[in-house]
């Protein structure tokens, strides 16, 4: 299969998910937002959660036939949300920002779920694209977006390495209310317990 160059289009997953996928349920069912070639997707699948991938581009949604990922072409940004009422286990974002849509997608998380949301921020624009401030996040924006409504596990913000270049970035890993935190150690992944 022949990808697209831009680094969007590659198959190995964001590095922030797969920091924090172990805070999803076991098995659990995963919503991947504008998803695109579905590399969050395809990770997550692999890993054992049940997935969701959302995009407007149905070429590209296409290309995850076979998988076992339950595909759905919807354009997040015309419209109702397409998925009214559903919930997910984590909702999982990528390189993607439309504000009118952020509630419904914190809303999307279960009581209990996971939000990892990795995307472009102000200052972005002196390194390339996105330099739109309509797909930049201000400073702190994913935290107030999320406040009152998930916990914060997770945050950074900042100038990173990005797929060979330099990108300003903000990051949140949050969890729903109804979730004790933090988990008992016993309840972590080997790998999440940390060194003593």
């Amino acid at each position: 299969m022949n990808l697209p160059s831009n680094p969007h289009f590659r198959r190995e997953p964001a590095p922030w998910i797969v920091r924090f996928a172990h805070l999803v349920a076991a098995g659990g069912h995963v919503l991947d937002v504008a998803s695109g070639y579905g590399r969050q997707a395809l990770f997550l699948a692999r890993a054992g959660f049940r997935v969701t991938a959302v995009d407007r581009d149905a070429d590209a949604l296409a290309t995850l036939a076979g998988t076992g990922i339950d595909t759905r072409v919807a354009d997040l940004e015309d419209g109702p949300w397409p998925l009214a009422g559903q919930r997910f286990d984590g909702v999982v974002v990528v390189h993607y920002l439309h504000r009118p849509r952020c509630s419904e997608l914190v809303d999307a998380v279960a009581d209990d779920g996971v939000l990892l949301y990795e995307t472009f921020a102000q200052g972005n624009e002196a390194y390339g694209r996105p330099s739109n401030p309509a797909f930049l996040l201000a400073p702190d924006e994913l935290l107030q977006r999320v406040e009152g409504r998930l916990r914060v596990v997770a945050f950074e913000q900042g100038t990173v390495e990005h797929y060979g270049g330099t990108a300003v970035v903000q990051r949140i890993a949050a969890v729903g209310l109804a979730r004790p935190w933090p988990p008992a150690l016993a309840a972590l992944p080997d790998g999440a317990r940390g060194a003593p």
